[in-house]
Protein backbone atom coordinates (compact mmCIF):
# COMPACT_ATOMS: atom_id res chain seq x y z
CA UNK A 1 0.00 0.00 0.00
CA UNK A 2 1.07 3.57 -0.65
CA UNK A 3 0.28 6.51 1.59
CA UNK A 4 -0.15 10.23 1.13
CA UNK A 5 -1.11 13.20 3.24
CA UNK A 6 -4.78 14.10 3.43
CA UNK A 7 -5.00 17.50 1.79
CA UNK A 8 -2.68 20.06 3.38
CA UNK A 9 -2.73 18.29 6.74
CA UNK A 10 0.06 16.15 8.12
CA UNK A 11 -2.28 13.15 8.40
CA UNK A 12 -1.06 10.14 6.42
CA UNK A 13 -3.71 7.93 4.83
CA UNK A 14 -3.71 5.01 2.42
CA UNK A 15 -4.36 5.72 -1.27
CA UNK A 16 -7.48 3.56 -1.01
CA UNK A 17 -10.22 4.44 1.46
CA UNK A 18 -12.49 1.67 2.74
CA UNK A 19 -16.10 2.79 2.40
CA UNK A 20 -18.57 1.03 4.65
CA UNK A 21 -21.96 1.92 3.15
CA UNK A 22 -22.62 -1.75 2.39
CA UNK A 23 -21.90 -2.91 5.94
CA UNK A 24 -25.19 -4.11 7.34
CA UNK A 25 -27.54 -3.64 4.38
CA UNK A 26 -25.51 -5.67 1.84
CA UNK A 27 -22.76 -7.33 3.87
CA UNK A 28 -23.42 -9.20 7.10
CA UNK A 29 -21.70 -8.09 10.30
CA UNK A 30 -19.44 -11.14 10.16
CA UNK A 31 -18.46 -10.42 6.56
CA UNK A 32 -17.99 -6.71 7.33
CA UNK A 33 -15.61 -7.54 10.18
CA UNK A 34 -13.66 -9.88 7.90
CA UNK A 35 -13.40 -7.15 5.23
CA UNK A 36 -12.06 -4.65 7.78
CA UNK A 37 -9.51 -7.17 9.06
CA UNK A 38 -8.32 -7.88 5.52
CA UNK A 39 -8.24 -4.17 4.63
CA UNK A 40 -5.83 -3.51 7.48
CA UNK A 41 -3.73 -6.51 6.49
CA UNK A 42 -3.50 -5.02 2.98
CA UNK A 43 -2.30 -1.69 4.40
CA UNK A 44 -5.56 0.29 4.16
CA UNK A 45 -5.66 2.54 7.23
CA UNK A 46 -8.45 4.91 6.11
CA UNK A 47 -12.03 3.87 6.93
CA UNK A 48 -15.05 6.02 6.06
CA UNK A 49 -18.62 5.77 7.31
CA UNK A 50 -21.60 8.00 8.13
CA UNK A 51 -24.15 8.14 10.89
CA UNK A 52 -26.98 7.43 8.43
CA UNK A 53 -25.40 4.37 6.82
CA UNK A 54 -27.53 1.32 7.44
CA UNK A 55 -30.65 3.48 7.78
CA UNK A 56 -32.79 0.91 6.02
CA UNK A 57 -32.10 -1.27 9.08
CA UNK A 58 -31.88 1.63 11.55
CA UNK A 59 -29.96 4.95 11.50
CA UNK A 60 -26.46 4.36 12.86
CA UNK A 61 -26.45 0.63 12.20
CA UNK A 62 -23.21 0.65 10.18
CA UNK A 63 -21.37 2.71 12.79
CA UNK A 64 -22.39 0.12 15.40
CA UNK A 65 -20.92 -2.69 13.28
CA UNK A 66 -17.63 -0.79 13.03
CA UNK A 67 -17.66 -0.04 16.75
CA UNK A 68 -18.06 -3.70 17.66
CA UNK A 69 -15.23 -4.58 15.25
CA UNK A 70 -12.89 -2.02 16.84
CA UNK A 71 -13.71 -3.28 20.33
CA UNK A 72 -13.27 -6.93 19.35
CA UNK A 73 -10.10 -6.43 17.29
CA UNK A 74 -8.40 -3.81 19.46
CA UNK A 75 -7.24 -2.09 16.25
CA UNK A 76 -8.83 1.35 16.73
CA UNK A 77 -5.48 3.14 16.76
CA UNK A 78 -4.41 1.41 13.54
CA UNK A 79 -6.97 3.32 11.46
CA UNK A 80 -7.91 6.86 10.51
CA UNK A 81 -11.64 6.87 11.24
CA UNK A 82 -13.94 9.18 9.30
CA UNK A 83 -17.67 9.60 9.71
CA UNK A 84 -20.28 12.11 8.55
CA UNK A 85 -23.32 13.94 9.91
CA UNK A 86 -26.12 16.08 8.48
CA UNK A 87 -29.20 14.01 7.64
CA UNK A 88 -32.05 13.37 10.05
CA UNK A 89 -31.39 10.88 12.83
CA UNK A 90 -34.77 11.26 14.47
CA UNK A 91 -38.15 12.97 14.13
CA UNK A 92 -37.42 16.16 16.11
CA UNK A 93 -36.76 19.52 14.41
CA UNK A 94 -33.11 19.61 15.52
CA UNK A 95 -32.29 16.00 14.67
CA UNK A 96 -30.66 17.09 11.40
CA UNK A 97 -28.54 19.82 9.83
CA UNK A 98 -25.27 21.55 10.67
CA UNK A 99 -26.33 23.59 13.71
CA UNK A 100 -24.13 23.41 16.79
CA UNK A 101 -27.11 21.86 18.58
CA UNK A 102 -27.33 18.96 16.15
CA UNK A 103 -23.55 18.69 15.71
CA UNK A 104 -23.01 18.06 19.44
CA UNK A 105 -25.82 15.51 19.61
CA UNK A 106 -24.63 13.78 16.44
CA UNK A 107 -21.00 13.46 17.54
CA UNK A 108 -21.92 12.05 20.94
CA UNK A 109 -24.25 9.50 19.33
CA UNK A 110 -21.59 8.48 16.78
CA UNK A 111 -18.93 8.11 19.49
CA UNK A 112 -21.30 5.91 21.49
CA UNK A 113 -22.07 3.66 18.51
CA UNK A 114 -18.43 3.52 17.39
CA UNK A 115 -17.21 2.77 20.93
CA UNK A 116 -14.41 5.32 20.63
CA UNK A 117 -13.43 8.65 22.18
CA UNK A 118 -12.69 10.55 18.96
CA UNK A 119 -13.48 10.91 15.28
CA UNK A 120 -10.33 11.55 13.25
CA UNK A 121 -12.14 13.16 10.29
CA UNK A 122 -15.60 14.58 10.98
CA UNK A 123 -17.33 15.41 7.71
CA UNK A 124 -20.42 17.40 6.84
CA UNK A 125 -22.43 15.01 4.68
CA UNK A 126 -23.96 17.89 2.72
CA UNK A 127 -23.91 21.66 2.56
CA UNK A 128 -26.72 23.13 4.68
CA UNK A 129 -29.15 24.58 2.13
CA UNK A 130 -31.88 25.31 4.65
CA UNK A 131 -34.93 23.34 5.63
CA UNK A 132 -36.05 20.74 3.08
CA UNK A 133 -39.63 19.66 2.65
CA UNK A 134 -40.59 16.01 2.99
CA UNK A 135 -43.45 14.19 1.34
CA UNK A 136 -43.00 11.63 4.10
CA UNK A 137 -40.36 12.23 6.83
CA UNK A 138 -40.78 8.68 8.15
CA UNK A 139 -39.64 7.07 4.89
CA UNK A 140 -36.60 9.37 4.74
CA UNK A 141 -35.58 8.28 8.22
CA UNK A 142 -35.69 4.73 6.90
CA UNK A 143 -33.24 5.55 4.13
CA UNK A 144 -35.60 6.53 1.30
CA UNK A 145 -34.25 9.72 -0.29
CA UNK A 146 -36.98 9.96 -2.93
CA UNK A 147 -39.26 11.97 -0.65
CA UNK A 148 -36.73 14.74 0.00
CA UNK A 149 -37.62 18.00 -1.77
CA UNK A 150 -35.56 21.19 -1.81
CA UNK A 151 -37.79 24.00 -3.11
CA UNK A 152 -36.15 26.72 -5.23
CA UNK A 153 -36.41 29.38 -2.50
CA UNK A 154 -35.07 28.19 0.83
CA UNK A 155 -34.59 29.84 4.21
CA UNK A 156 -30.88 30.37 4.97
CA UNK A 157 -28.91 27.38 6.18
CA UNK A 158 -26.52 27.33 9.14
CA UNK A 159 -23.89 30.06 8.90
CA UNK A 160 -20.19 29.27 8.68
CA UNK A 161 -19.56 31.24 11.88
CA UNK A 162 -21.84 28.83 13.74
CA UNK A 163 -20.45 25.74 12.02
CA UNK A 164 -16.84 26.63 12.80
CA UNK A 165 -17.78 27.54 16.36
CA UNK A 166 -19.21 24.04 16.72
CA UNK A 167 -16.11 22.41 15.24
CA UNK A 168 -13.85 24.49 17.49
CA UNK A 169 -15.73 23.21 20.54
CA UNK A 170 -15.47 19.58 19.41
CA UNK A 171 -11.77 19.92 18.57
CA UNK A 172 -11.08 21.59 21.92
CA UNK A 173 -12.88 18.74 23.67
CA UNK A 174 -10.72 16.19 21.81
CA UNK A 175 -13.75 14.59 20.13
CA UNK A 176 -12.72 15.64 16.59
CA UNK A 177 -9.28 16.08 15.01
CA UNK A 178 -10.00 17.30 11.45
CA UNK A 179 -12.94 18.69 9.45
CA UNK A 180 -14.07 17.53 6.03
CA UNK A 181 -17.00 17.95 3.65
CA UNK A 182 -19.07 15.93 1.23
CA UNK A 183 -21.26 16.90 -1.73
CA UNK A 184 -20.20 20.56 -1.57
CA UNK A 185 -19.97 22.94 -4.50
CA UNK A 186 -16.64 24.56 -5.30
CA UNK A 187 -17.76 27.94 -3.93
CA UNK A 188 -18.78 26.21 -0.68
CA UNK A 189 -15.19 24.98 -0.27
CA UNK A 190 -13.79 28.47 -0.84
CA UNK A 191 -16.28 30.15 1.49
CA UNK A 192 -15.81 27.55 4.24
CA UNK A 193 -12.03 27.78 4.23
CA UNK A 194 -11.96 31.56 4.07
CA UNK A 195 -14.27 31.76 7.10
CA UNK A 196 -12.14 29.18 8.92
CA UNK A 197 -8.95 31.12 8.19
CA UNK A 198 -10.55 34.28 9.57
CA UNK A 199 -11.06 32.40 12.84
CA UNK A 200 -7.50 31.05 12.83
CA UNK A 201 -8.69 27.51 12.10
CA UNK A 202 -7.35 24.91 9.67
CA UNK A 203 -10.73 24.46 7.96
CA UNK A 204 -11.62 21.70 5.51
CA UNK A 205 -8.88 19.25 4.56
CA UNK A 206 -10.99 16.91 2.43
CA UNK A 207 -14.05 16.81 0.17
CA UNK A 208 -16.03 13.75 -0.89
CA UNK A 209 -17.36 14.29 -4.40
CA UNK A 210 -18.95 11.95 -6.90
CA UNK A 211 -16.15 11.39 -9.39
CA UNK A 212 -15.51 8.64 -11.91
CA UNK A 213 -14.88 8.16 -15.62
CA UNK A 214 -18.59 8.61 -16.36
CA UNK A 215 -19.03 11.66 -14.09
CA UNK A 216 -16.25 14.22 -14.57
CA UNK A 217 -17.99 17.56 -14.02
CA UNK A 218 -15.97 18.28 -10.85
CA UNK A 219 -12.96 18.86 -13.10
CA UNK A 220 -14.49 22.22 -14.04
CA UNK A 221 -14.34 23.89 -10.62
CA UNK A 222 -14.06 21.44 -7.72
CA UNK A 223 -10.66 20.05 -8.69
CA UNK A 224 -9.12 23.55 -9.17
CA UNK A 225 -10.52 24.92 -5.90
CA UNK A 226 -9.35 21.88 -3.93
CA UNK A 227 -5.90 22.21 -5.48
CA UNK A 228 -5.80 25.89 -4.52
CA UNK A 229 -6.94 25.35 -0.91
CA UNK A 230 -5.06 22.11 -0.26
CA UNK A 231 -8.20 20.00 0.08
CA UNK A 232 -7.86 16.31 -0.74
CA UNK A 233 -10.60 14.86 -2.95
CA UNK A 234 -12.10 11.54 -1.86
CA UNK A 235 -14.12 10.29 -4.86
CA UNK A 236 -17.28 8.42 -3.98
CA UNK A 237 -18.93 6.10 -6.49
CA UNK A 238 -15.51 5.70 -8.18
CA UNK A 239 -16.89 2.88 -10.34
CA UNK A 240 -20.01 4.74 -11.42
CA UNK A 241 -22.34 2.80 -9.15
CA UNK A 242 -21.00 -0.49 -10.52
CA UNK A 243 -21.29 0.44 -14.21
CA UNK A 244 -17.51 0.47 -14.67
CA UNK A 245 -17.28 -2.88 -12.92
CA UNK A 246 -20.02 -4.46 -15.00
CA UNK A 247 -22.48 -4.49 -12.11
CA UNK A 248 -25.95 -3.09 -11.48
CA UNK A 249 -26.77 0.56 -11.97
CA UNK A 250 -26.77 2.86 -8.93
CA UNK A 251 -29.00 5.91 -9.09
CA UNK A 252 -26.55 8.03 -7.06
CA UNK A 253 -28.28 7.68 -3.71
CA UNK A 254 -26.92 4.27 -2.86
CA UNK A 255 -29.90 2.41 -4.32
CA UNK A 256 -28.94 -0.16 -6.94
CA UNK A 257 -31.48 -1.04 -9.59
CA UNK A 258 -31.69 -3.30 -12.63
CA UNK A 259 -32.01 -0.24 -14.89
CA UNK A 260 -30.65 -0.79 -18.38
CA UNK A 261 -27.86 1.51 -19.41
CA UNK A 262 -28.34 3.65 -22.47
CA UNK A 263 -26.64 2.68 -25.69
CA UNK A 264 -23.96 5.35 -25.39
CA UNK A 265 -22.93 4.19 -21.92
CA UNK A 266 -22.88 0.57 -23.04
CA UNK A 267 -20.61 1.49 -25.97
CA UNK A 268 -18.22 3.29 -23.64
CA UNK A 269 -18.17 0.38 -21.25
CA UNK A 270 -17.53 -2.07 -24.06
CA UNK A 271 -14.67 -0.01 -25.49
CA UNK A 272 -13.19 0.42 -22.02
CA UNK A 273 -13.38 -3.31 -21.33
CA UNK A 274 -11.55 -4.00 -24.60
CA UNK A 275 -8.82 -1.51 -23.68
CA UNK A 276 -8.43 -3.07 -20.24
CA UNK A 277 -8.26 -6.52 -21.79
CA UNK A 278 -5.26 -5.41 -23.85
CA UNK A 279 -3.63 -4.30 -20.60
CA UNK A 280 -4.42 -7.62 -18.98
CA UNK A 281 -6.26 -5.88 -16.15
CA UNK A 282 -9.86 -5.67 -14.92
CA UNK A 283 -11.88 -2.52 -15.75
CA UNK A 284 -12.55 -1.54 -12.10
CA UNK A 285 -8.84 -1.65 -11.32
CA UNK A 286 -8.02 0.60 -14.28
CA UNK A 287 -10.88 2.98 -13.39
CA UNK A 288 -9.48 3.38 -9.86
CA UNK A 289 -5.92 3.79 -11.16
CA UNK A 290 -7.17 6.57 -13.47
CA UNK A 291 -8.52 8.48 -10.46
CA UNK A 292 -5.26 8.01 -8.58
CA UNK A 293 -3.34 9.72 -11.41
CA UNK A 294 -5.05 13.01 -10.50
CA UNK A 295 -2.71 14.70 -7.96
CA UNK A 296 -5.68 16.33 -6.19
CA UNK A 297 -7.24 12.92 -5.48
CA UNK A 298 -6.17 11.51 -2.12
CA UNK A 299 -8.02 8.20 -2.12
CA UNK A 300 -11.05 6.78 -3.95
CA UNK A 301 -13.66 5.41 -1.55
CA UNK A 302 -14.35 1.79 -2.42
CA UNK A 303 -17.38 -0.09 -1.05
CA UNK A 304 -16.58 -3.81 -1.25
CA UNK A 305 -19.16 -6.41 -0.28
CA UNK A 306 -16.59 -9.22 -0.46
CA UNK A 307 -12.91 -9.69 0.29
CA UNK A 308 -12.30 -10.52 -3.39
CA UNK A 309 -13.64 -7.10 -4.42
CA UNK A 310 -11.39 -5.49 -1.82
CA UNK A 311 -8.27 -7.29 -2.98
CA UNK A 312 -9.00 -6.44 -6.61
CA UNK A 313 -9.32 -2.72 -5.84
CA UNK A 314 -6.01 -2.56 -3.99
CA UNK A 315 -4.14 -3.51 -7.19
CA UNK A 316 -4.98 -0.07 -8.59
CA UNK A 317 -2.44 1.59 -6.30
CA UNK A 318 0.46 -0.02 -8.18
CA UNK A 319 -0.97 0.24 -11.69
CA UNK A 320 0.85 2.90 -13.71
CA UNK A 321 -0.95 4.44 -16.69
CA UNK A 322 1.27 6.22 -19.22
CA UNK A 323 0.25 9.32 -21.15
CA UNK A 324 -0.77 7.39 -24.26
CA UNK A 325 -3.04 5.14 -22.24
CA UNK A 326 -4.53 8.09 -20.37
CA UNK A 327 -5.28 9.69 -23.75
CA UNK A 328 -7.03 6.50 -24.93
CA UNK A 329 -9.16 6.48 -21.78
CA UNK A 330 -9.93 10.15 -22.29
CA UNK A 331 -11.13 9.42 -25.81
CA UNK A 332 -13.62 6.86 -24.48
CA UNK A 333 -14.77 8.98 -21.54
CA UNK A 334 -14.22 12.62 -22.53
CA UNK A 335 -14.33 15.10 -19.68
CA UNK A 336 -14.93 18.85 -19.90
CA UNK A 337 -11.53 19.25 -21.54
CA UNK A 338 -10.18 21.78 -19.08
CA UNK A 339 -11.07 23.62 -15.91
CA UNK A 340 -13.48 26.54 -15.93
CA UNK A 341 -13.60 28.98 -17.64
CA UNK A 342 -11.13 27.67 -20.22
CA UNK A 343 -13.38 24.66 -20.87
CA UNK A 344 -16.04 26.89 -22.40
CA UNK A 345 -14.63 30.39 -22.91
CA UNK A 346 -11.62 32.05 -24.50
Amino acid sequence: MKFTKLGRSGLKVSRICLGTMNFGPRASEEDSHAIMDRALDLGINFFDTANRYGADVEPGYTESIIGRWMKKSGRRDSIVLATKFFGPMGPAANDEGLSVYHMRAAIDASLKRLLTDRIDLYQMHHIDRGLPHFKSPATYLNGDLSNLIYPPHLPPGTTWDEIWQGYAQLISAGKVLYAGSSNFAAWNIAQANERAAARGMLGLISEQSKYNLLTRHIELEMVPVCREYGVGILPWSPLGGGVLAGGAHDDGGGRRTAKQHDAETEKKRSDFAALCSKLGEEPPVVALAWLLHNPVVTAPIIGPRTIAQLESAVRAVDLALDNDLLAEIDAIFPGPGNQAPEAYAW
